[in-house]
């Protein structure tokens, strides 16, 4: 039986003064792994994280495996604060399990940080999870009914969980994870270290993303990641995306495909393509700032309106709005600097500085703006609260005219499959008109792309999308308990 060694934790970062935009959806997870012998695992599995920290700002861990040892750190904060050369060092193995994690389920706590790791007859399994189980509250209380307590309050323990007492019952490392995945009902992309090998899996609709690229050497060296640019920067090839319904296999003797569900329908969440994935990434054999080229293309020829110039709100707005502007030929232009160093901070505005307008993560270039009748893109509005702010600040600036443009459709209902979006009566345009919501967010003139533009523009089959956010209509069934509220689901699986 392996042992768990856990260096000391050298930071504690409470999550208080964690800054996101309001109304923005917030994702639930970056996993990484990579099956690496005789190479530094914990620093490659470090840098993937580095890349996929957009995907999650809240915790971060990562577990490594040697022959007979499972060593792991985890804890709040960004990747660069949770970890150092020093802990790098004592995260020795030849494969490394990685999570950087944004709540969608459970509280805030550096208990729930991941992967989650748990004891089984064959010896340690640590799991790093992407996505939301709708059905929680079932299989916590199926789960209950063993001996085995639960040290955190994520849908994610669950379903190590569940495949560590399918071991326990005397089934393989494959059986165990197929029998555990037929209990999921929900959205879950899993990267998952056994003494025996890694895993990589999807549901059967594939609604979160995961990609698998190889490391050369003298051995063919395997990695799994949430996007592809957690490969690029480590200098990983490439190889296919984890396919809905497959579980992969990857030993010292390869890489082996097995495909357990029976139905899989491939339903990838479309905001992925939208907003969440980094622009560099590639989705569909290209990038996804090629895809949001084209939604602004498409918008150009949805809602074009005379301007004087196009910007985008930085940083997700921006290829939206260079593809309105060449579509248009209105040119494009920055009116908003971002500080990109705004990721966290210990010392908080006091009211009065709030109210006085102390702006910490966008400027405005006043020269740019004033005088002229502006066309900002962003690529969401979910409450409006920063699209208000930002319009006011583009007319404190001197903007004669401001007209915004939105390269998806109104966002009228809640996601339930990992991504941390507000009950439908806190989203603005399920309870809203365009022109309410121009006048509440203090527009000339608002237009949002269409959902047939939106998946026109992906130029792969449209079916084979979630755009449940959009119209509500939900790949995987929703319990009603569960979609009465978002606030209903926070309560019931904590």
């Amino acid at each position: 039986m392996m042992q768990y060694q856990s260096p000391q934790s050298e930071q504690n970062f409470s999550t208080d003064h964690l800054e996101h935009r309001p109304d923005k959806p917030e994702e639930a997870c970056g996993v990484f792994g990579v099956y690496a012998p005789e190479m530094a695992v914990a620093k490659l599995t470090y840098f993937g994280l580095y890349a996929l920290q957009h995907r999650g700002q809240e915790s971060a861990g990562i577990a490594t495996f040697t022959q007979n040892q499972v060593y792991c750190h985890k804890d709040m904060g960004l990747v660069s604060q949770v970890f150092s050369e020093e802990i790098l060092e004592k995260l020795p193995g030849y494969m490394g399990i990685g999570h950087t994690r944004y709540s969608t389920t459970g509280s805030s706590l550096k208990a729930n940080a991941q992967p989650a790791i748990l004891d089984t007859r064959l010896g340690k399994l640590a799991l790093a999870h992407n996505g939301n189980l709708v059905n929680a509250v079932e299989l916590r209380a199926e789960l209950a009914k063993s001996d085995r307590c639960f040290l955190t309050t994520t849908d994610s323990e669950m379903i190590a969980m569940a495949i560590a007492e399918a071991v326990d019952d005397g089934k393989d490392w494959l059986e165990a994870a197929v029998n555990a995945f037929k209990m999921c009902e929900g959205a879950y992309s899993l990267v998952i270290g056994t003494p025996e090998g890694m895993m990589g899996a999807r549901d059967p609709h594939g609604i979160r993303p995961l990609v698998i690229g190889t490391l050369k050497g003298e051995k063919t060296r395997y990695v799994l990641a949430s996007e592809t640019c957690g490969l690029d920067i480590i200098g990983a090839e490439y190889l296919r995306d984890v396919e809905p319904g497959e579980l992969v296999w990857i030993t010292e003797a390869g890489l082996a495909s097995f495909h357990w569900s029976e139905k899989p329908e491939r339903k990838l969440c479309v905001f992925e393509m939208i907003y969440f994935a980094r622009p560099d990434s590639t989705m569909h054999d290209e990038s996804l700032y090629s895809y949001r080229l084209r939604l602004g293309e498409q918008l150009v020829k949805e809602s074009l309106v005379p301007a004087d110039m196009v910007m985008g709100v930085p940083d997700s707005g921006i290829p939206a709005a260079i593809g309105f502007s060449r579509a248009s030929d209105i040119p494009y232009g920055e009116g908003l600097i971002k500080n990109r160093y705004v990721g966290r901070t210990f010392i908080q505005p006091t009211q009065g500085m709030r109210e006085a307008g102390i702006r910490m993560k966008l400027n405005t270039l006043r020269d740019a703006i004033a005088g002229k009748r502006i066309i900002i893109v962003d690529d969401s509005i979910v409450r409006g609260t920063t699209s208000r702010k930002i319009v006011k600040a583009l007319r404190d600036a001197g903007a004669k005219e401001v007209h915004m443009r939105i390269s998806s459709p109104p966002v009228t209902h809640p996601c339930f499959y990992g991504i941390d979006t507000d009950n439908q009566d806190h989203l603005i345009a399920a309870t809203k008109s365009i022109k309410e919501i121009e006048a509440q967010i203090g527009v000339d003139t608002l237009a949002y792309l269409s959902w047939e533009g939106m998946l026109e523009a992906t130029r792969v089959n449209p079916k084979s999308f979630c755009s449940a956010c959009f119209t509500g209509d939900y790949p995987i069934e929703i319990p009603e308990r569960v979609k009465r509220s978002k606030l209903m689901l926070e309560k019931t699986q904590v």
